[in-house]
């Protein structure tokens, strides 16, 4: 692998730990999804070393919060240049460990890069407050103050992005960072790491553990009393976990959990655009991500036309190797994705919705499964209410739009939808209904650094991006001024 990069600096197979790598007694093996080879083996870090991490951070915070804003900015656009710098060989890193395809992968670098960039420049608008009081013997001012030691556990699914955004926020508030990278896809996280060293970040400051043991190293990050703020990416299930494993210390806490979205098609509706847009948004990257469309609803009376057009499109789709030329749909993560997502849509086709296309294991190999369509489906069948994960596509039917709100907003999780219509009467009272901590209107891309992405319901809270981002990393101070 390390013949493929421009920069073989770039890869890096141990944990970085207050400005160092620390190589590890044990190692755990990277497979490439697209063919189940190893790429490397990488260093199994412990609940010490994660210990030694929080310590670090802890340690390197007073001299990294009273930086002024404007010096951690500096760093913080030296660390995104470099990631830009570097865009195509963190995009070849990304695409052999997580197997979406490279152009993908390369946005997936911009877009964790553009996190860098837009908390840097947000870090020098931390405004506190004057307020007025009833004794005209006192002032009242307010201020904000990095919280401390942040960790953060991310996933597989996008694993330069999800610790940018993370990570950029945290050093921007001017508080230090640990960060456990996925078992099976630490090797973006680790090249982050190399490249905060390169734009001169002081050692302590920004840490990243590489473990297969997430549960062990998450205890340690959840209940070390020197961690002030833990953030997690991932399952709403093991969310549950780690939110009451940092009750014990009364910690900061952000969850961006589990959703379930659903993409509606009104009668009125550009088919043409609101094809291409499910498209989009279901078959990025296998289906893996947790804003993909989940769940299709289309109104009876355009459902054949949709339904034709849509199948079309996606059987034009490439399954392939992520590297491999004109590839659309890279392999899923792994054989064991592949075989959940075949027995939901066989269960589903046992309860009566039809295969419009894919629904077969590929020749490809274990890990690779085609981009399916399922029409006929009903919202309570388990392909409809589980998150798929998955390139599976099911569309339901409906007829009016109190029964599609209320189809909509049947799950527990609240992360992200999507509608198409053209009545602008019906776009504000949809949007307004729709129990989903981010709606997009003629819209599937709706990721951006401007804007506050979370959910709401059981798809976790807090926000990131945008001038919300900051928030859950600094306190609020009331200072009280006697004259």
């Amino acid at each position: 692998m390390e013949n493929l990069l421009q920069d073989s600096g770039l890869l890096k197979t141990d944990s970085y730990i207050d400005g160092a790598w620390i190589t590890s007694n044990t190692t755990f093996d990277v497979i490439n999804p697209a063919d189940g080879q190893t790429l490397v083996s990488v260093g199994n870090a412990t609940d010490s070393d994660a210990k030694a991490a929080v310590k670090a951070a802890d340690d390197a915070f007073a001299s990294w919060s009273s930086l002024t804003s404007y010096d951690r900015a500096d760093l913080l656009h030296k660390w995104h240049q470099l990631m830009m710098q570097h865009q195509d060989d963190l995009a070849l890193i990304l695409t052999l460990e997580q197997g979406k395809p490279l152009s993908e992968a390369k946005g997936e670098i911009a877009y964790g890069a553009s996190f860098i960039q837009w908390f840097a420049q947000e870090s020098i608008r931390v405004y506190g407050d004057t307020i007025p009081t009833q004794d005209r013997h006192k002032r009242v001012v307010v201020i904000k103050q990095p919280v401390g030691v942040v960790a953060s556990i991310t996933p597989w699914n996008f694993p330069n992005a999800m610790i940018a955004r993370k990570a950029a926020a945290a050093l921007a508030a001017g508080c230090t960072f640990v960060g456990l990278a996925s078992g099976l896809t630490p090797l973006s996280a680790l090249a982050m790491a190399e490249l905060a060293d390169r734009a001169g970040i002081p050692k302590g400051v920004f840490n990243i553990l590489a473990s297969d043991d997430a549960p062990s190293i998450g205890k340690v990050l959840t209940r070390d009393a020197l961690v002030k703020k833990f953030t997690f990416t991932g399952s709403t299930r093991v969310g549950k976990i780690l939110t009451e494993q940092c009750a014990s210390t009364v910690k900061k806490v952000s969850m961006e959990l589990g959703g379930n979205a659903p993409f509606i098609v009104f009668e009125d509706a550009d088919i043409e655009q609101a094809v291409q847009g499910a498209l989009a948004s279901k078959y990025r990257n296998a289906g893996q991500t947790c804003i993909c469309t989940n769940r299709i609803f289309v109104h009876q009376d355009i459902a054949d036309t949709f339904t034709e057009k849509y199948v079309s499109a996606v059987t034009e789709l490439k399954l392939g190797k992520g590297i491999d030329a004109g590839t659309n749909v890279g392999p899923m993560i792994s054989a064991a994705a592949v075989s959940k997502t075949h027995d939901l849509v066989q269960q589903a086709v046992a309860q009566g919705a039809k295969l419009a296309c894919g629904g077969n294991l590929s020749p490809l190999g274990e890990s690779f499964y085609p981009p399916t369509v399922l029409t006929e489906v009903d919202n309570t069948m388990a392909v409809a209410q589980q998150e798929l994960f998955a390139p599976v596509s099911p569309i339901i039917q409906f007829n009016n739009e109190a029964q599609v709100v209320a189809m909509a907003n049947d799950t527990p999780y609240g992360l992200a939808a999507y509608f198409y219509s053209r009545d602008i009467s019906r776009i504000w009272r949809v949007a307004e209904k729709l129990q989903f901590g981010m709606v997009g209107i003629n819209d599937t891309a709706i990721s951006n650094t401007a804007a506050p992405f979370g959910g709401m319901k059981q798809s976790g809270y807090g926000r990131e991006g945008s001038k919300y981002g900051l928030d859950d990393y600094l306190d609020i101070k009331y200072l009280s001024f006697a004259l």
